[in-house]
């Protein structure tokens, strides 16, 4: 994990994390637009170092448990965007990586066979293959951040927000979502005009 200080840091952090089909980046794409913030996306680098290797997405999961320099790099960039600030970042483990720097953590979640219907809908796949291939995904991330950083990515302390997407409308999340992180941004000082729409729900 990055460890070089994020100094003169004037701008908002923001960063969404949780377990694929949790509806993160949804979530993170849209509060990036309304609020005039950039977007960036863990996942988009790692799939792209993916193509670049000629791997599938487990075949790089496994490769980087033998070798470090894959989290190191993705991980880096991720911790530089974060000290530049306006931006929202989003990832599975995105979080944890700038937990130092961000001044709003949410952790976008759903029971796992909702998760499993989500993305099988979304990519027009089998359940059941969906289902192996995303207990395996969160396996390996799992036990790779806990050997790489001695992080238990189940803890959730790190989080302002937890938020179980399941049973909830998409509008009725994003906006316990977007009224929570606007008001904790107008309580450290910063004043977006993308928040104005919130003030009255915050």
């Amino acid at each position: 994990m990055a460890t070089s200080r994020c100094d003169n840091k004037k701008n908002p952090t923001i960063a969404f994390s949780g377990p694929p089909g949790g509806g993160k980046t949804t979530y993170a794409r849209r509060l990036a637009n309304e609020l005039g913030l950039s977007y960036y996306s863990a996942g988009s680098i790692f799939r792209s170092y993916a193509e670049e290797k000629g791997l599938s997405l487990e075949e790089l999961n496994r490769l980087a448990e033998k070798d470090p320099s894959i989290d190191y790099e993705i991980d880096t960039r991720t911790y530089m965007l974060g000290c530049k600030g306006n931006v929202v970042l989003e990832g599975h483990l995105v979080a944890w990586i700038v937990s130092s720097v961000a001044d709003v953590k949410i952790y976008v979640t759903a029971p796992l066979e909702i998760r499993v219907e989500r993305i099988a809908k979304r990519e027009g796949r089998d359940f059941n293959d969906v289902l192996r291939e995303t207990v395996a995904r969160e396996y390996m991330h799992r036990h790779r951040f806990l050997k790489l950083y001695g992080i238990d990515i189940a803890n959730l302390q790190i989080f302002d927000l937890v938020i179980d997407t399941g049973y909830l409308g998409l509008e009725e999340a994003y906006s316990i979502i977007k009224s929570f992180v606007c008001e904790v941004l107008r309580r450290k000082g910063y004043y977006l005009s993308g928040c104005a729409s919130a003030k009255s729900n915050a």
